[in-house]
């Protein structure tokens, strides 16, 4: 990533003094290189893997959720001391100008009110990666509070799979799962994806006999009815997709299975991933 946003406050009203930290963070952290900590906080937790975090879009009562997989850093940022902590609106405001000068945006926004401290998306496109940042204050720690810093980094995704691979894997299991990245609720392909269509497509072409079964499947978020429809929706995109790319429709079929299949463990967000999934199973 080759710009820094160093996060500093310009107008008076939100400037706070460089005080010393009141702790040390925690063991082997560090902040993000695109977003620094507010003035006068230290991290208290710590984390970076490849995961996926869901984020908030859109606006009021039509905001959705939007789960987006990358290289995620999740830091906790604590106050030591009320007299160097700032407001709520002051650290989402600040996050949210430090994006637009890089030219990013916000995606989504809850301001504080009683008993919340708000929440805000931010997006951006920088380094050669689409990055999601999630700010959540938190607030119920008073009289010193805390806040919540996700910053996610989406590489555009090499296309490494191969028709020969995809028919070897079938020929060992008799199946091949795609993991396919539909946005939460969707069922639209994505450009990264059509090109693993394509490979399937290539992979039945050289093989005119074979016919395949496309399978829908979801993790357990929502009700079962509607997980089921979903799963159908998506596993129809994938077979259309792959008629599209010139393979005769009568050697595909669809179905979906919504969460009635997982093969791993729901209660976490790695299960979860996991199980939304799209399977191509061979047909009789």
């Amino acid at each position: 990533m080759n710009r820094i946003v160093r996060v500093f406050m310009f107008a008076l009203s939100l400037a706070l003094p460089l005080l010393a930290l009141a702790g040390d963070d925690i063991a082997g952290s560090k902040d993000h290189p695109l977003l620094t900590r507010y003035p006068g906080s230290y991290i208290s937790e710590y984390s970076k893997a490849y995961n996926a975090t869901e984020f908030k879009v859109g606006k009021g009562d039509n905001a959705t959720t939007q789960t987006v997989e990358g290289d995620t850093t999740s830091l906790r940022y604590f106050y030591g001391s009320p007299e160097t902590q700032a407001s709520p609106l002051q650290i989402i405001r600040n996050y949210q100008n430090a994006i637009r000068q890089i030219g990013g945006e916000v995606v989504y926004e809850r301001l504080p009110s009683e008993g919340d401290g708000g929440e805000t998306t931010l997006k951006v496109h920088t380094g050669g990666k689409d990055v999601w940042v999630k700010l959540v204050p938190d607030i119920y720690g008073a009289p010193t509070q805390d806040y919540l810093l996700v910053v996610a980094e989406v590489a555009a995704m090499a296309q490494a799979v191969t028709a020969n691979q995809l028919r070897d894997e079938l020929d060992k299991n008799g199946f091949i799962t795609l993991h396919v990245n539909f946005d939460t609720g969707k069922a639209v392909l994505k450009p990264d994806d059509l090109a693993t269509m394509q490979q399937v497509a290539m992979m039945m072409k050289a093989s005119p006999a074979l016919k395949l079964r496309v399978e829908g499947h979801t993790d357990n978020v929502g009700d079962a009815a509607s997980n089921k429809a979903l799963s159908e929706a998506r596993a129809n995109s994938v077979m259309d997709a792959i008629v599209q790319a010139g393979v005769p429709a009568e050697r595909l079929g669809a179905a979906g299975f919504g969460q009635e299949r997982p093969v791993a463990d729901n209660r976490s967000e790695e299960g979860r991933a996991k199980n939304r999934r799209v399977e191509l199973v061979k047909a009789d």
